[in-house]
C-alpha cells in the first residue's frame, strides 16, 4: 500500500514517520512539495525513489506500507499554483503532475490512498486526477456535513472535465458519539439522503485512545495501539468496508 499525503497539515506524515522523520525528509526535499515546486520553478529536483519512505508502519510485523510525505511548504505553493492556474485561465492546468510522477511505482501496490486537504484546490485535484474513487470523512453534526453536497458537485464536475467518473465510495463517520442525539439524528438524515451513495457501516467513535494513537510510537500490535474497548474492531470493520467497496467499484491500478 502507498500513502500519499497532500495535506499541508502533515498529520498523516507525522503519524507514520514522526516529527523528526518528517523534518529529515523536508530538509532533504523528499516531499510532495518538491514535486509541485518543480512545476512552478521549471526544475527537476523531485526524485521518486528517494522520496518514498518504505515500511513506515509503527506496528511490529506490519510491512508493505510506504509513504510519500507532505510538507508545510504546500501552504505557500498552493497559493502560487492557484494563481498560475487563474493566470492561464485553465482549470485543468498541472492536475496530472502527481499521477505522472508516481506512475513508475504504481504497479508495486495493491492500494494507493491519497490524503487530500479539506478543499478542492490544486493538490486535491491532483489526487482526484489519479483516483478511481474517493471517501468523505465527516463528523456527524450540521456544520461538518453541510459541505458534503458541495464536495460531491465539485468532484463530479471535475470528473466530467477529465472525461471519467470518480466514484463516490462512501461517507466515513468519525468522532461519533452514540450518546449524542445530534449525532444519531445526523447519521439517520445522511442515510436517508438520496444524493449520498453510501454511508459506510463502521463508525469511528470519539475516544481518547484513538486520539492518542496518532502519536508516532512503536506498538507490538494493532490491538495495543487502539485499545481493547472496541476501537480496533471499528478500524478493522471500516477497512473491510472500504476494501469491499473499492474491489467492487474500482478498476485495478496495476
Amino acid at each position: 500500500m502507498l500513502l500519499v499525503d497532500l495535506d499541508a497539515q502533515t498529520n498523516l506524515t507525522t503519524m507514520m514517520i514522526g516529527e523528526k522523520g518528517w523534518e529529515a525528509c523536508n530538509a532533504r526535499g523528499h516531499t510532495v512539495a518538491t514535486l509541485f515546486a518543480d512545476v512552478l520553478d521549471g526544475t527537476h529536483r523531485f526524485d521518486l525513489e528517494s522520496t518514498v519512505q518504505r515500511d513506515v508502519s509503527s506496528i511490529d510485523g506490519v510491512t508493505g506500507i510506504d509513504l510519500v510525505p507532505s510538507s508545510l511548504d504546500l501552504i505557500d505553493l498552493q497559493e502560487e499554483m492557484s494563481a498560475r492556474r487563474v493566470a492561464a485561465d485553465d482549470h485543468l492546468a498541472a492536475v496530472e503532475v502527481l499521477r505522472a510522477a508516481l506512475a513508475p511505482a504504481m504497479s508495486r501496490y495493491d492500494y494507493v490512498l491519497v490524503d487530500c486537504p479539506p478543499n478542492v484546490g490544486p493538490f486535491s485535484l491532483n489526487g482526484l486526477f489519479m483516483a478511481g474513487g474517493y471517501l468523505i470523512p465527516t463528523i456527524p453534526d450540521v456544520l461538518s456535513t453541510y459541505a458534503i453536497p458541495h464536495v460531491q458537485r465539485q468532484v463530479a464536475d471535475f470528473g466530467a472535465e477529465i472525461g471519467r467518473t470518480i466514484v463516490e465510495l462512501g461517507v466515513v463517520i468519525t468522532k461519533y458519539r452514540a450518546s449524542s442525539s445530534l449525532h444519531r439524528d445526523t447519521v439517520h438524515r445522511l442515510r436517508r439522503d438520496p444524493t449520498i451513495q453510501n454511508i459506510l457501516p463502521a463508525y469511528l467513535h470519539e475516544a481518547n485512545a484513538i486520539g492518542a494513537a496518532a502519536d508516532h510510537t512503536r506498538w507490538p500490535s494493532l490491538h495495543a495501539k487502539y485499545g481493547y474497548h472496541g476501537h480496533y474492531e471499528q478500524f478493522r470493520d471500516l477497512t473491510r468496508a472500504v476494501m469491499i467497496e473499492a474491489d467492487a467499484k474500482l478498476p485495478s491500478i496495476a
